[in-house]
């Protein structure tokens, strides 16, 4: 008997294929295999929205290779991903191969484990109908949208735009942001902290904020000024600091759930620095599996598109034996945790966790990559520790009484540290250090060592990184956990944001688009409206809508604001305004301007056509090439990583993944660089000097990598 299983990726088949043994024979058929068309829009709208599927150019070969497989084998299994992404794979495969679509013959893995493989093949069922729906309607409804749209923004502003559901609401959340930032008005203010010591305690002052005057509490911006801050001061020349309230309590910190999609997005990009496309590809790899050292293959997590923060019975009392092991029997709460998922959520699988949680990351570090190491050491700790007991924090609320004002001081301490032990979640800006007060009661005099007056301004709303956009974007009911990765990846290869750093920017084109869009098609880019239109798509996936009454609706309105958009706008086109330099045509003497072609940015003369000149743009980083002496230069290659490379290329070939550094050789003075990862460390790299020093230790000078 033989049998066939199609999955979707050749390390998904090899891990299976481990288990399954010699009666199955696993192929993989590398993603999707059918589409619509890339020419044209691909869907019959005259009748019920019917789609027009083709085979993706590139892949007739493996098709015939399918197709061949699955005429000789007795049964064919379709094993694509848990999700309806995979469901609609699994169905243009049974189309095209001829799988009768009335037997049970799709299988789903949470896990690509001995018992997640096993208990998947042991429960076929039928192709899901209402999630292949699901999966429809999203890709026509998109597809409409995108093919109608974009070549009206070829036309009404830049060839090579293109709209998009959820990308276009993206573009608007971060445009809309940066309008903020934009109108912010900057406000001075200023605080007064005192420091303080208490009899027996000179040693460790108590440092406390100005909280209230005459009974009244003090706003942020209640000190507007240095003359107000000083006068404050002064009414306190003489006064006694007593203490007048002490309130001590016991706070218990509970730990985070398990990983969904978007945490593991947003931690990942706050803790390890990846963005959203490199988290997901790593987290792939170790889902599909991974070469461990005597075991083999081996699948590490659970699938990693998931929005419910359901475990499985079975993977908790793994968690449970693990912590009562390790750490005792006081590390595991009183009864077990349960984490609610959100209200939307798909409960089809459990959260991210790793498949085994007795593989511990150190266990198995040798057969993984550095970036496979790190966050599956991620996934683990947060898992294990989101089964554990609570942290009690022992904390203490000073009120310090002086004339007419009143002081707050406040700290903690660390009673049981409980999962603390072993994770904590980070949080974007914040900072919470453990402070301790001395032994402190009702009446005590305190001396006071400082009054200090401090300025502040306030700020403006910080600009989205790739974490809190994936939140806002969650929050709002915008995207699925499947689209988080690829709206952030569109939006950037487009041009609408940029990256500096960490945070995301609107480009001009970017603000451009974002107000035809909002002036044209209102409801494409309102927040409100794609949020109802998404849980519009959920109900299809639950069998609850009818996908084609559904597109019939939102497409006779889109239609009207389409040829209503084209009256708007006949004859006119949007400019998108050039960012100007402080570089100068050495041609015409004008101050070059910032131009987006086919293959990035360049410099170009404004005065085009009569001054044709143009230039690369050229990032200095300080550094002197190590070889000729030159500048050396941030560079891209042609994949798009960066690297470092002089500027007298391609006479001077020098170049380095290593990043150049202010820093100047202590033996030689030449420019030291900074290799990162794996042996990080700060070295020169001028030929016959051999200066080297680990990244943490200090350099001569005094400075601190």
């Amino acid at each position: 008997m033989s049998n066939l299983v199609i999955v979707e990726s050749p390390a998904k088949a090899k891990t299976i294929q481990k288990y399954l043994g010699e009666d199955y024979e696993v192929i993989a058929s590398m993603g999707h295999v059918r589409d619509l068309p890339k020419s044209k829009l691909g869907v019959d709208v005259d009748h019920d929205f019917s789609p027009v599927y083709v085979e993706i150019k590139g892949k007739e070969d493996l098709i015939k290779e399918l197709k061949k497989k699955a005429k000789k084998s007795d049964t064919v299994y379709l094993a694509t991903d848990p999700d309806r992404e995979g469901e609609a794979i699994s169905w243009h495969l049974a189309q095209m191969l001829g799988v009768d679509l009335s037997q049970q013959n799709r299988v789903t893995f949470n896990e690509i484990t001995k018992t997640g493989i096993k208990y998947g093949m042991d429960h076929p069922r039928v192709i899901d109908a209402k999630l292949v729906d699901a999966q429809q309607a999203r890709r026509i409804l998109d597809r409409i949208v995108g093919y109608k749209i974009s070549p009206f923004l070829w036309r009404k502003v830049r060839k090579g735009l293109s709209a998009g559901r959820v990308q276009s609401v993206a573009v608007r959340i971060i445009v809309d942001r940066e309008k903020e930032i934009q109108a912010f008005k900057q406000q001075e203010y200023w605080s007064i902290d005192a420091k303080l010591t208490a009899k027996g305690h000179a040693k460790k002052p108590i440092a406390a904020k100005l909280y209230s005057i005459d009974g009244q509490k003090l706003e942020l911006t209640a000190i507007p000024n240095e003359e107000r801050a000083k006068e404050i001061i002064a009414s306190l020349d003489q006064a006694e600091y007593l203490v007048g309230n002490v309130k001590k309590g016991v706070r218990r910190k509970s730990p985070a759930p398990p990983f969904i999609t978007s945490t593991l997005q947003q931690e990942a990009s706050r803790r390890l620095g990846y963005q959203s496309r490199r988290t997901m590809k790593v987290a792939q790899e170790l889902y599909e599996g991974v070469e461990l050292e005597d075991v083999g293959a081996t699948g590490l997590i659970t699938y990693m598109r998931t929005d419910s923060l359901r475990i499985s019975t079975e993977a908790a009392d793994q968690a449970d034996a693990f912590i009562l092991k390790t750490y005792g029997k006081e590390y595991l709460p009183s009864t077990r945790r349960v984490f609610k998922s959100k209200k939307n959520a798909q409960d089809a699988h459990e959260a991210i966790r790793p498949s085994d949680p007795s593989l511990t990351p150190d266990s198995i570090k040798k057969s993984l990559s550095a970036e496979q190491y790190k966050l599956y050491k991620l996934i683990w700790e947060r898992f294990i520790a989101s089964q554990m007991a609570n942290a009690l924090l022992d904390t203490v609320a000073v009120d310090i009484n002086a004339a007419n004002c009143v002081f707050k001081a406040s700290g903690f301490t660390v009673k049981f540290d409980g999962f603390t032990v072993l994770y904590e979640e980070s949080k974007e800006g914040d900072e919470e250090n453990s402070t301790t007060l001395p032994p402190l009661a009702v009446g005590d005099k305190l001396n006071l060592k400082e009054l200090a007056p401090n300025q502040h301004f306030t700020q403006p709303p910080a600009r989205f990184t790739e974490a809190s956009l994936i939140k806002t974007l969650e929050e709002n009911g915008i995207g699925r956990p499947s689209t988080y990765a690829p709206t952030i990846t569109t939006i950037l290869a487009r041009n609408y944001v940029e990256r500096e750093g960490k945070a995301l920017h609107p480009t001009a084109l970017g603000e451009v688009t974002t107000q035809l869009m909002e002036e044209q098609f209102k409801k494409i880019v309102d927040v409100t409206f794609t949020a109802k239109m998404e849980q519009t798509l959920d109900k299809v996936e639950e069998g609850d809508v009818d996908y084609v009454g559904m597109l019939r609706d939102f497409y006779g309105d889109f239609v009207k604001t389409l040829e209503q958009a084209e009256k708007n706008m006949e004859g006119t086109r949007m400019k998108v305004p050039d960012e100007e330099t402080d570089i100068v045509c050495e041609l015409c003497g004008r101050n070059m301007v910032i131009k987006t072609g086919r293959f990035g940015k360049f410099l170009a003369c404004p005065g085009f056509p009569e001054c044709r000149n143009t230039k690369k743009i050229v990032k200095e980083t300080g550094g002197l090439c190590p070889t000729c002496g030159g500048k050396v230069l941030a560079k891209k290659s042609k994949n798009g990583k960066n690297y470092f490379g002089c500027e007298h290329n391609p006479q001077c070939q020098f170049m380095t993944w290593d990043k150049p550094l202010e820093e100047r050789c202590p033996k030689c003075g030449a420019t030291l660089f900074q290799k990162t990862g794996r042996g990080a460390l700060v070295h020169c790299l001028k030929e016959g000097c051999e200066y080297s020093r680990p990244v943490k230790s200090k350099a001569s000078s005094g400075a601190e990598e």
